[in-house]
């Protein structure tokens, strides 16, 4: 056998070789994917049954919970109509007798400001007041002896009340550098502290009166029929008592949302009116606070109509 010969052997050999490993190669992944396969079908085939029954009952429960319609309320929140109190003139604060939280009655002293400009004012009115006493005094006594002439007498009168009433200004004035509760309430936030100037008619505190406080909620088109001014609803929010009930006593005339021009039916179920409702318990909520409100059942308003 020549060497070409025995060189074209020995690659035919090489090549059986490897078509042999090949095929085995072939055949070991062929009876791995038959087991698995295998496998797979018996597992299915015993864990079909209880597939299914979980399978009827998500899709029964799923229905039931379509079928039951639950009342999820009207979103809304707590608020309050504060009331401020504020000095007539612009100055310092000088003392504050309250702090955030404190109850307060009608007539308790809340702040004071620096009345330098209003005492200097109320002097240099007593010193024109005392100079006026003494014109009118004179041209009195005058007039008495006959001296004098009424007109004298008549300017010195004006002079007189003039004088006067400057000082009641001035001691009105004076008065009003402290601040005074108008309404019994809470105090909800102080806004300047002592030491601090404060611009005229810009409030000091603001007070919280128990009654002020306000419930806010708005209601689809569709709804607006079930409610009446006197209706009471109930108030839902977290970690508060199961009792809590409102009074509505505002019924917006206006929806908060008019689409242009005409109403179409997708547009019109967009339509929300503002309600506005006084809560039993004020006590019981905070300011900010969201809550639920939920309609009591009764006859729509059309349908008593």
């Amino acid at each position: 056998m020549t060497p070409s010969q025995n060189i074209s052997h020995l690659i035919l050999r090489s090549a059986e070789r490897a078509s042999r490993r090949l095929q085995a190669r072939l055949w070991l992944l062929a009876l791995r994917d038959a087991a698995l396969r295998l496998l797979r079908v018996r597992v299915r085939q015993q864990y079909l049954p209880r597939l299914c029954s979980i399978v009827v009952l998500v899709l029964a429960t799923g229905l039931a919970g379509c079928k039951e319609k639950r009342d999820a309320g009207f979103q809304g929140w707590v608020e309050a109509d504060m009331i401020y109190v504020s000095p007539d003139e612009s100055g310092r604060v000088t003392k504050l007798g309250v702090r955030e939280g404190d109850e307060v009655k009608v007539g308790d002293n809340l702040y004071s400001v620096d009345d330098d400009l209003q005492l200097a004012d109320l002097n240099q009115n007593k010193a024109t007041l005392a100079n006026a006493q003494q014109t009118y005094d004179r041209a009195a006594s005058l007039s008495k002896t006959g001296s004098g002439t009424q007109a004298n007498l008549d300017s010195a009168v004006s002079a007189l009340r003039v004088a006067e009433a400057r000082v009641a200004t001035s001691e009105t004035r004076m008065a009003r550098r402290k601040g005074f509760a108008p309404v019994a309430g809470t105090i909800q936030q102080i806004y300047f502290r002592e030491g601090e100037m404060v611009a005229a008619q810009r409030p000091v505190l603001s007070i919280m009166p128990p009654g002020n406080m306000k419930l806010r909620f708005f209601v689809p088109e569709t709804e607006l029929p079930k409610l009446a001014i006197g209706d009471t609803v109930r108030v839902v929010c977290d970690n508060c008592a199961a009792d809590l009930t409102a009074k509505i006593y505002f019924i917006a005339t206006s929806a908060e949302y008019t689409p242009p021009v005409i109403y179409s039916l997708d547009e019109r179920s967009k339509l929300v009116y503002l309600i506005q409702a006084r809560p039993s318990r004020p006590d019981a909520l905070r300011v900010g606070q969201p809550i639920d409100v939920h309609l009591n059942p009764k006859t729509p308003v059309a349908d008593k109509r």
